[in-house]
Order: C-alpha cells, then structure tokens, then sequence
C-alpha cells in the first residue's frame, strides 16, 4: 500500500511546486496538498505534478462541506469557527482532511501560515495526529521568532513537531534555542537544485566582467528593501552609464520609483516583465551584478541563482549568505537599509573586473559541490524515507 504524505503550503507557491517535484516521481507514496489560500489560483507548475490538491473553492467544492461544519451544531464549536475564510475554519477543515486520509506523513510547509494553522487543526484532532515535519522557510523563526505575539506558537511547532527542515545553519540553532524537540533533517535549500548543464547553456558567452547588464531584486514590502537598492543605484549613478538595469518583481510603489529614477538620474534603468523561470535564468546570465536587500531571509533564492548563472551577487547580510558565499571576494553582503554603503559595493563591483571574473568561477563552483539537481533530490527523497520510516 503507497504511503501517503500530505503536504500542507500555498497552491500558488513555486517554491512549493518546485518541492513538490523532487518527490513527485516516487510511485510508492500519494501526494496530497492542502492549500492554505484556498482563495489562490493554484500552480500551473503543480497542475503538472502527480498530487491531488484539495482546494476549497466558495460556492463549489466547499459547500459540500458545509452540513458538516462544526458551526451548524452550535454550541463551544459555534464560538470556534466565525467565517468560511478564518484560520478556526481551515484548521477544521484541514482536521477533517487528516481524519479522513490518516496520512502517513504530514508536513508543513513554512510556520506562519501552513505550520500555524497544522496547531488549530490539531485542536480538533484531540490527540489523532500523524507524524508531523515542518518546513522553516524564509524568516519563520530568524524574525519571527524576535516578535512576542508569534513566540508562543513558534515554541509550540518546534516542541511539538517530529522532524525539523530548514535550509541554513542558522535557523538549525535559532530552533534549538527556541525548544526544539523533533528531529533535524539534512539542511538544504528549499528551491531544490538546478541542472547546471542548461544553466551554462543559458549564460552569455564570455566573462563576467564584459557582461553590461544589472539585476535588482524588486521586493518592497515587510522584508524587501528595493526602494534602498534604487536610492543606491542613483549615488552611484555615474558609474552604471551604458549599463541596462533591469527591476524584477518589482512591486507597484518600486515600478513608480523606477520611473523616476530613469528621468532624474539618466541611468538605463527600467522594470521587468515576469517570464518563465528559464528566461529568468537567462536574465541572470547576461548580468555583471545582482543586487539584493531584505531585512530578513534564509537562503535568497534570487542569490543562489546569481551563483550558478555568474552574476556577482551584492546581497543583504541579513540573509545566510554566508554560508554559501565568502565576503569581500565571492560576494559583497551589505546592510539591507545603508544606500550609502550598498552603493560602494556597487562601484566596487562595476570596477573590478577580476572581482566578479574571480567571484563568478568561485560561486560556480560551490553550485557543482552542492546545488547539482540530482543531488538535492536524492537528499530529499532519503530525508521523506527516513521521516516515513522506510528503509534507506
């Protein structure tokens, strides 16, 4: 009989599809997702992958659910459950969901909304719960876990869970400080590896150094700090003529300040449409520099990224980057809030060609040694063999 593994993470989430598929061709287990924005259109990546999604769609698939709801009975479960869209109602219908597939394996992917609503669910479960691993993506616990409304539930996963997965170092010893008890699993990256082959393919020919393009990472939000990128890029404006500067992801406060930096500055500066993750490699590959700030991160996708595709990474040092780059030599990690200093890492990065020529063969190698595709998968798969009690 197949072991079954429910996964709980957002439908919508390439980091998600892309998990996905390094399990999805084992015919011994059955992938099920339960999406923790019901609301989301899920994945097309996912749409393409052997595991049944239940999604709960308002005026479709969740009615049939409705004459169960704990809410139609009155009573302390009335009080529990308020509205179809409420962290008490997913947590119950993820309750019925485990209930009724008894999965071998729960895992959920990321705390703070997949993890969080795995404690509701198990409220309802009265102590009928599977083992349970839970993903630390991001700053589920490095930011987090600094916030005292989030403490408490944060101590509560990592006391109660099984199997622990993260992705740097440094949230391996933040969850011990933070009670640990489950079992860590090997560290790895949460956006699988890369076929480093097609990656080289996708390069433009030459060195690092003759390349005239810039990528910025174009998050602006809690933890994104585009906004800091761009003041930077405009104190170094005299150095980035007869470059092409180019914005992803670029958020609608980040495209107007784009927009104004090209007339104010005279830099080649504009944002970028979104494109297939192939063309996004390409993108990569045709850059002199990346540039990257966030207050908070594990492992920036965007920086492994700029690793195996040559573009010299200046990265916030809020990140792990560390673990995977040297300072000053592989890569520049600067404050995520300081244009003044991300700005000379930029002219040093533009300046010294044999920097990112050097820095470029360096991180290339580090991507042979430990992001090669189907050694990232067979870390995987072992971690849900040993988690689901197989033999390895």
């Amino acid at each position: 009989m197949k072991k079954k593994v429910l996964l709980v993470g957002f439908g919508n989430s390439i980091h998600v599809a892309r998990w996905v598929k390094q399990i999805a061709s084992q015919d011994d287990w059955e992938l099920h997702l339960f999406p923790v924005n019901f609301d989301a259109q899920i994945h097309e990546e996912l749409k393409r992958l052997p595991i049944r999604v239940h999604a709960l769609w308002p005026g479709r698939v969740m009615l049939g659910f409705l004459r169960h709801w704990p809410f139609q009975r009155g009573g302390k479960w009335a009080k529990r459950v308020s509205s179809t869209d409420s962290p008490r109602f997913l947590g119950w219908m993820l309750a019925r969901l485990i209930r009724r597939l008894r999965p071998d394996l729960l895992h959920t992917l990321e705390f703070q909304h997949s993890a969080y609503l795995a404690l509701t669910a198990r409220e309802y479960l009265r102590g009928r719960w599977p083992p349970w691993a839970v993903s630390n993506w991001g700053s589920d616990i490095y930011l987090y876990g600094r916030l005292p409304d989030h403490q408490p539930r944060i101590r509560q996963i990592l006391e109660g869970c099984n199997f622990y997965l993260c992705e740097c170092h440094r949230d391996l010893g933040l969850a011990r400080q933070m009670g640990l008890r489950g079992e860590p699993m090997e560290v790895l990256p949460v956006g699988g590896g890369f076929d480093l082959e097609r990656a080289s393919e996708l390069q433009e020919p030459g060195r690092t150094s003759q390349r005239r393009r810039v990528l910025v990472k174009g998050y602006q939000s809690w933890a994104g700090r585009s906004l800091v990128a761009l003041r930077a890029l405009a104190l170094c404006a005299d150095q980035l003529q007869g470059y092409q500067v180019g914005v992803y992801l670029a958020s609608p406060e980040v495209e107007l300040a784009v927009q104004v930096l090209a007339q104010s500055s005279g830099i080649a500066i504009a944002t970028l449409p979104y494109v297939s993750y192939e063309e996004t490699l390409r993108r990569f590959g045709s850059a002199r520099l990346y540039l990257g700030l966030s207050i908070s991160d594990a492992i920036s996708q965007s920086l492994l990224e700029a690793m195996v595709m040559g573009a010299f990474p200046i990265q916030s040092n809020t990140s792990c980057a560390e673990e995977w780059v040297q300072d000053g030599s592989t890569a520049l990690l600067v404050p995520p809030e300081d244009p003044e200093v991300v700005a000379e890492s930029v002219r040093n990065a533009l300046k010294d060609d044999r920097l990112v020529d050097q820095g470029a063969q360096a991180n290339f190698a580090v991507a042979k040694e430990r992001l090669e595709q189907a050694r990232i998968r067979s870390g995987v798969v072992a971690m849900y063999r040993h988690m689901l009690g197989e033999q390895e």
